[in-house]
């Protein structure tokens, strides 16, 4: 079988073949389905090997449909960056590499998101896109307002235009504003369009219902936050999920000396913002619906301050989700708040006497411990011990 790398660009991408006695061969085409099916349709089956990248996807399918196996490779991967030469990079280097890493195996597979998530990214994306510029015209309108020595009331982003319009501006205010004032207009609809077809997904998938019955957690943030991840077996436990989604600590250590830094920010940034804003929604609600990751987190902002808190807060929200959604349990919303005690059982081989005597943890050491058992409530009791059982004779 012949292995080939593909240098994947907006414009042009390079071809490199490599045959199996490693024999290189370049060619540079359009990036564009008909030269793809020019190039690969009369060849005998081969390995393609390409980078992740924003094009990767329909690539790869294109040459699946032409019967050739199409593998998306992560670029991160240290085998495969080592096959580069750091001093010089060409196009015709890099698509060398990756035909001599698809050779050899040097590569990790990146994940191909399935075609149902792609389609709620793709209505993610365009509801935020257009969020951030009506935010953007939003701000100009206040602002413009401020210049006349007039300010507007604080209120739901749906009343603006109403709070607007009831305020007394001069004519040359009036002519400032109202290119700004017709494009949130032409928005609002869209907008509304696209928050009810969000909700309507929502409602399709179990697995979205489940992630909603978290504390702060909305439609939005349950429907983002399960097609990033598309498939919980993609992860071994929790802490992958953190540390996908870019919610761990920077580290550098060496020998003796350990040093940690900021988070991550490794992955979606949309998605890390959503949770970390569920994560603010769970610390400022002061009632019994997530009081128990709040009392967790509490200890945290006394040490090292309220916005560190709120980022462990949604690094352990992100982990517990991804552990109740693994074993296929909820939230049970009426419980939340009440003390419960989670006592894990061991089954084991008989005690010896001289043993020490057992307790049980009421916390869990990570998100990943959580089975279908135990709901998010279970959870309250962070810390505690269980009473010591009775072992006397």
């Amino acid at each position: 079988m012949d292995y080939v790398g593909i240098d994947v660009h907006k414009k042009p991408s390079q071809i490199c073949p490599c045959t199996a006695a490693g024999e290189m061969l370049h060619q540079r085409i359009e990036t564009q389905r008909e030269r793809f099916a020019a190039v690969f349709t009369t060849r005998p089956q081969v390995r393609i090997l390409i980078e992740a990248s924003t094009a990767s996807a329909w690539v790869a399918h294109c040459l699946a449909a032409l019967g050739h196996e199409g593998i998306v490779a992560d670029p991160h991967d240290a085998p495969l960056d080592a096959q580069r030469r750091r001093r010089v990079k060409t196009d015709r280097r890099d698509a060398e590499a990756l035909a001599q890493a698809c050779r050899l195996g040097a590569y990790r597979p990146a994940h191909r998101t399935s075609e149902r998530q792609r389609q709620v990214r793709a209505v993610r994306t365009v509801r935020e896109a257009v969020g951030q510029s009506r935010t953007r015209w939003i701000s100009g309108v206040r602002a413009l307002r401020r210049h006349h020595g007039s300010r507007l009331r604080r209120g739901a982003t749906e009343s603006f235009l109403d709070r607007v319009a009831a305020l007394a501006r001069p004519a040359d205010l009036q002519a400032a504003m109202e290119p700004l004032v017709r494009a949130m207009q032409s928005v609002n609809a869209p907008l509304a369009a696209l928050a009810q077809r969000t909700e309507t997904m929502a409602q399709d998938d179990e697995v979205v219902e489940r992630w909603r019955t978290a504390p702060g957690v909305g439609p939005l943030t349950a429907r983002s936050f399960v097609a990033t991840l598309d498939a919980v077996e993609r992860f071994d436990h929790a802490h992958q999920v953190e540390s996908s989604r870019g919610l761990v600590p920077r580290e550098w250590s060496a020998g003796e000396q350990q040093q940690r830094g900021t988070i991550t920010k490794q992955g979606s940034g949309q998605m890390r913002a959503l949770v970390v804003g569920a994560a603010w929604r769970i610390w400022r609600r002061q009632g019994v619906v997530g009081s128990t990751l709040r009392h967790w987190a509490e200890p945290i902002a006394a040490r090292r301050g309220k916005r560190i808190a709120v980022v462990a807060l949604a690094r352990r929200l992100a982990g517990i989700r991804y552990a109740l959604w693994r074993a296929g349990s909820v939230d049970d919303a009426a419980r939340v708040g009440q003390r419960q005690r989670a006592v894990a059982l061991t089954v084991s081989s008989p005690k010896r006497r001289d043993a020490p005597e057992p307790r049980c943890a009421a916390g869990w050491s990570s998100p990943g411990a959580v089975s279908a058992s135990i709901s998010l409530a279970a959870v309250t009791a962070v810390g505690e011990m269980a009473p010591r059982p009775d072992v006397s004779p």
